[in-house]
């Protein structure tokens, strides 16, 4: 699966996207998903949680292994994609899509320039 090029990656496997609102939403890359195997459970943050950069805020679970999931930027858990409690293998089906994590309102927006291009993840962490 190709990596959108629209959207800003992390070393630990996240993707970030920016959303018009000044909010962001973060999910894990195909890569990652791939790398657990089929996702049988997703443990979210509770809205309103401040969260930092780099600070583990998910746990997803597969039948292979439980894995945390970072916060790329530091800011405030504005809203969970409740729908994985239910089905979490909607990560898998679709990790850019409707298997997206959380959504956060940054509070130092300038973190997101750090992150890294589709291209630059590719050629690093994101390489298979």
């Amino acid at each position: 699966m190709d990596n959108p090029a629209s959207l800003k990656y992390t070393e630990s496997h996240e993707w970030l996207r920016r959303e018009a609102d000044g909010h962001v939403t973060v999910g894990i890359t195909a890569h990652a998903q791939d790398a657990l195997g089929e996702l049988v459970y997703v443990e979210l943050p509770e809205v309103g949680r401040t969260v930092a950069c780099g600070e583990a805020c998910v746990v997803v679970e597969s039948t292979k292994a439980a894995s945390d999931v970072y916060a790329p930027l530091d800011g405030e858990v504005t809203e969970v994609n409740a729908a994985l409690l239910d089905a979490p293998q909607t990560v898998n089906e679709s990790p850019y899509g409707a298997g997206w994590l959380f959504r956060l309102k940054p509070s130092a927006p300038e973190q997101i320039d750090a992150l890294l291009s589709a291209d630059a993840y590719n050629a690093g962490p994101g390489a298979q």
